[in-house]
């Protein structure tokens, strides 16, 4: 195929198929090959492998992808790209494999169009939906093994972040899987160059970790051990999460503060021993709590 990794070229098929880059849809193509190359070691792929792709492009990640795996599924919502894929595919037999969904993600999966269960994702994510594709896919009925994913540098760090700088996103994240930074990659290495960097981040889901079922107690991303056989956990996901957005709903106040309406008057000298019993200080505030804390406050709260 030509040279996807050169910009001139990028722009000769933007004009070509009508296409500006769009900030809508975070299209920031990828142009430095060895990024790429990093990518596809990290994924840790073989030749029986599923993956899923989430805004392909012109295909500089597809193709590398496809010559690695049994199947690549791309999910694409920029239809001006439809007729540049046909010739594509029509042009390179080793793509044969490439299945691309027209659509949404987001819509789409959600749909059911999404019909494999065993796989992993690897993308580029378009920054402004980096968050729901994420949680989309950890919350799936059938989620992936694994997620290699190029997101803002910022993004990378709420996401691997340890206790005391933890947010609503990190805690999202890590109840399902554990994730960790892998590379930086800077904003030099995209056309057109975005305003901030980026980061390459793997976020592999837990083996006992799936949709509807408790949490699985694997190693914590936070504190790199494996976590203790008496945390307990919240049975029921919604409510977990019910509570922990109350708990940073107001990050100036306290976290027993922003739990007292939850649990009602008559059980404020209850939570407050619960506080007690966890280690946990009055002064806690939600940012503070790893996401095993969290399990066990959730736990004790969910039998007030």
């Amino acid at each position: 195929m030509p040279n996807l990794f050169n910009p001139d070229h990028l722009l000769h098929l933007c004009q070509k198929y009508g296409l500006r880059p769009s900030k809508k849809y975070g299209q920031n193509f990828l142009i430095d090959e060895k990024v790429i190359e990093d990518i596809v070691v990290a994924a840790n792929l073989s030749a029986n492998d599923t993956v899923v792709e989430v805004g392909p492009g012109f295909g500089t990640l597809t193709v590398a992808l496809a010559s690695k795996v049994k199947k690549v599924v791309a999910f694409e919502i920029e239809r001006k790209l439809q007729k540049y894929w046909e010739e594509v595919k029509m042009k390179n037999e080793e793509l044969r494999n490439l299945e691309i969904v027209w659509g949404n993600v987001l819509r789409e999966v959600e749909s059911s169009k999404l019909k494999v269960q065993n796989y992993k994702v690897v993308a580029n994510l378009p920054y402004q939906i980096t968050s729901p594709v994420i949680r989309l896919f950890l919350e799936a009925e059938h989620p992936p093994t694994e997620m290699i994913l190029m997101v803002q540098k910022e993004v990378a760090e709420r996401i691997c972040a340890r206790p005391g700088q933890m947010s609503l996103l990190s805690i999202s994240v890590q109840y399902y899987a554990d994730a960790k930074i892998i590379q930086i990659v800077p904003r030099s290495s995209f056309w057109p160059s975005p305003a901030v960097d980026s980061a390459v981040i793997r976020v592999s889901l837990r083996g006992a970790q799936r949709r509807g079922n408790p949490p699985g107690l694997g190693a914590s991303v936070n504190e790199g051990i494996a976590t203790p056989p008496a945390v307990r956990e919240a049975r029921d996901d919604a409510f977990f999460f019910k509570i922990v957005k109350a708990g940073f709903a107001q990050k100036r106040k306290l976290l027993i503060k922003n739990l007292e309406p939850l649990v009602g008057k008559k059980n404020k000298a209850t939570l407050q021993a619960i506080f007690v019993e966890l280690g946990l200080a009055p002064t806690a505030r939600a940012q503070e709590l790893s996401v095993e804390q969290w399990k066990e406050l959730v736990y004790k709260v969910q039998s007030l």
